[in-house]
């Protein structure tokens, strides 16, 4: 009976999968999905934080015409950078960290998938690392808008934000990861990141994989999708809309 059951929720979810059904609501694939069905366009995807670069594929999966520009500070993943690049054309990368202006910064290259940009130093392995604004990235490689913007950067947000002002006037999409603590005495809580981006014109849509931290189960983090307040999906507030805005 055990296997028979197996077998059947095998099924059902390669038919669930067929017909696009997420049987997570929360993932990634989820959310981007539900965002591109809101006829969201998307020209340049800017994946700040990129590591290797697997956030960006999955977000190709779904604006799969666009092009890429990955900004990672740790020189560590230079080498699956390379060979993402040269299997696609539309795929570039610049080795810094991103923040409000040209030059350098600390940084914490404690955890190759990790880390975290400050002025000060900072953590246990310390490095040096040279610092480029979003904006200036996004001028000097004429990278076409509305962009998509994703941060995954610990803390560092409001510097980054600062350097990427004009990309995010033009952004359709921007994909952050928020904190339910402040890591730093500068960063931003979730529900402080809302307001935030507001004042921007933005405004919160969807998240992303909630995580617990281990010991206590307290609510650590999620990443939480922002669209242009215009949007007419805010133009609603009922639970069951007529229609789908678009």
């Amino acid at each position: 009976m055990i296997m028979v059951d197996k077998i059947i929720l095998t099924l059902l979810s390669t038919v669930a999968s067929k017909i696009g059904i997420a049987r997570d609501t929360l993932s990634l694939r989820a959310a981007l999905k539900r965002c591109k069905g809101r006829g969201l366009h998307i020209e340049t995807i800017i994946d700040v934080g990129a590591s290797d670069g697997r956030w960006s594929l999955v977000a190709r999966e779904f604006f799969p015409h666009a092009s890429c520009l990955l900004i990672e500070a740790q020189d560590d993943h230079k080498k699956a950078l390379d060979m993402l690049k040269e299997r696609d054309s539309r795929f570039d990368y610049v080795i810094a960290a991103a923040g409000s202006r040209q030059g350098t910064i600390y940084f914490d290259a404690d955890d190759l998938f990790g880390g975290l940009a400050s002025s000060t130093p900072v953590g246990n392995n310390c490095i040096s690392v040279p610092m480029v604004t979003v904006d200036e990235e996004v001028s000097h490689r004429k990278l076409s808008p509305p962009y998509l913007l994703k941060l995954d950067t610990h803390g560092f947000e409001l510097p980054i934000l600062e350097g990427a002002k004009n990309t995010l006037a033009s952004s359709s999409l921007v994909v952050i990861e928020c904190y339910n603590f402040k890591l730093t005495t500068e960063s931003l809580k979730f529900h402080e990141m809302c307001a935030f981006m507001e004042n921007k014109g933005l405004s919160c849509v969807d998240l992303v994989q909630p995580m617990h931290r281990p010991g206590d189960q307290a609510f650590w983090q999620m990443d939480l999708i922002f669209i242009p307040s215009a949007n007419a999906v805010f133009s609603s507030n009922n639970y069951l809309p007529l229609e789908v805005p678009r």
